[in-house]
């Protein structure tokens, strides 16, 4: 008997089709179903740069046996264009039409006011003139390295004493906010933003004075993000990790995005740079990596178009302003976030590391973000003399370097970090303390479903 399994690649995008049709409910609040959007579109990235490069390897290798083919990658291929065209669809034809009802709006450059002209140009002259380096392409200058999901413009340009195509690249920088606010004084008191490719495509003239731009368009490469690693060859994960890390940013392309206006001779130049097929090519109908606007959402104001704040309770299992390791002595309590605060957790261990009788804290580490208070107290308890144990989990995709940095920092100052088990991923959440009562030594532990990270606790 033959079994048909479901296709994990289209079962991946089948999960944000069903996200997207929450950017689409008209009971939810238009900046949070702007949020699903954005969401929708951070999760096509992550797509592409973790699942398509098998499948592009296969077209590439001509494989037209078995689940990763040719067929696979056309199949995939279609989804993911629908997919991305909806986006857009609901982009333009709803959320923003409906936002601008609401005096939000993302002032494009052919409806600003004079007033708006003249700030976005002071602005740009001010604040991202000086960051920009456009690249001119010529026998000396090739193409130059373009990083995954960095953002830039492709400019064709004529000079009068040069008649042979030139073409220059400028890389958008990005440490300049992606939205920004316009003042009120311009705004007839509305709330209105314009976005950074924006203000560049308004200023693109400034940058090549003597030349005449024929064709521009804004293009975003997404490029193969899977570290790969054969385990059982390394002799130091970390090192090798780190080393691999370096080299993320240029992976083989596996996604170009255009504007949809792009001309046919640059989208298919820059194909040709990237050694991408036509199926490759995405040309969208608005701003050029839409993920960007999840900041919308938090810049702009207006309660009525967000959801109401929530607030974790404290769990009711515990009392407050009482020792949770006495609590627990006691019985076993059940926290169920993110309804119920995760403080609680963290107060816990700030109360073993603060308590002389606490001889050892172990945990697992998985997702804890940049910037963790669960990593700065086992820090702490280290500095006072406990033993400490963590166990991290290196191969927590796209997490990565945090946690390689954070097993550096625990190592240099005295813990012991053990990093998980060779060829299995440590998945598992536990916190064990043990602690000195009298003859014996008890173990308080805490077994989780969710990850130590004070954020995403808040969320699931």
């Amino acid at each position: 008997m033959t079994i048909s399994l479901l296709d994990r690649d289209l079962s991946i995008l089948s999960f944000n089709q069903r996200v997207l049709t929450l950017a689409q409910r008209e009971d939810y609040p238009l900046l949070e179903r702007l949020r699903f959007l954005c969401i929708v579109a951070s999760n096509m990235d992550e797509f592409f740069e973790v699942r398509m490069p098998q499948q592009l390897q296969a077209v590439q290798d001509n494989v037209t046996q078995g689940l990763v083919s040719m067929q696979s990658f056309e199949k995939i291929s279609n989804k993911a264009h629908a997919l991305v065209a909806k986006q857009y669809e609901l982009f333009n034809d709803e959320l923003m039409p409906a936002l601008a009802k609401e005096g939000v709006h993302l002032v494009s450059g052919g409806v600003r006011t004079p007033e708006q002209k003249q700030w976005v140009a002071q602005y740009f002259k001010r604040e991202v003139k000086p960051l920009l380096m456009p690249v001119a392409l010529d026998p000396s200058h090739p193409f130059p390295q373009v990083a995954n999901k960095s953002l830039n413009f492709i400019v064709d340009l004529e000079y009068a004493h040069n008649q042979e195509r030139n073409i220059a690249i400028v890389r958008v920088p990005r440490v300049v906010p992606r939205l920004v606010k316009l003042p009120a004084n311009i705004s007839q008191k509305e709330q209105c933003f314009v976005s950074l490719t924006s203000i560049i495509r308004a200023n693109l003239d400034d940058l090549f004075t003597g030349a005449r731009i024929l064709h521009f368009s804004q293009f975003r490469v997404t490029r193969n993000s899977d570290l790969a690693l054969d385990e059982d060859d390394v002799a130091n994960l970390r090192i090798a990790l780190r080393e691999e890390l370096a080299h993320r940013q240029y992976g083989d392309a596996v996604r170009l995005e255009v504007s949809h206006e792009c001309d046919a001779e640059l989208a298919n130049f820059l194909l040709e740079q990237f050694k991408l097929p036509e199926p490759a090519l995405y040309r969208v109908n608005g701003p050029v990596n839409l993920g960007r606007l999840i900041q919308l959402p938090d810049l702009a104001e207006g309660a009525h178009l967000k959801f109401n704040a929530f607030v974790p309770q404290w769990p009711k299992g515990l009392q407050r302003n009482q020792s949770i390791l006495a609590q627990l002595k006691d019985k076993d309590i059940l926290i169920h976030q993110p309804f119920e605060s995760f403080d609680a957790v963290i107060e816990m261990l700030e109360e073993a590391v603060e308590d002389p009788n606490v001889l050892a804290i172990r945990q697992t580490i998985y997702r804890t973000g940049a910037d963790s208070r669960i990593l700065r107290l086992l820090q702490t308890a280290v500095r006072k003399g406990k033993e400490v144990l963590v166990v991290v989990e290196l191969k927590a995709r796209f997490d990565e370097e945090a946690n390689i940095n954070w097993a550096e920092s625990l190592e240099s100052i005295g813990a012991q970090v053990v990093y998980g088990v060779v060829g299995l991923k440590t998945h598992a959440k536990m916190l064990l303390i043990m602690r000195r009562e009298g003859k014996a030594i008890k173990r308080y532990a805490h077994l989780s479903t969710g990850n130590y990270n004070p954020k995403t606790a808040k969320l699931y």
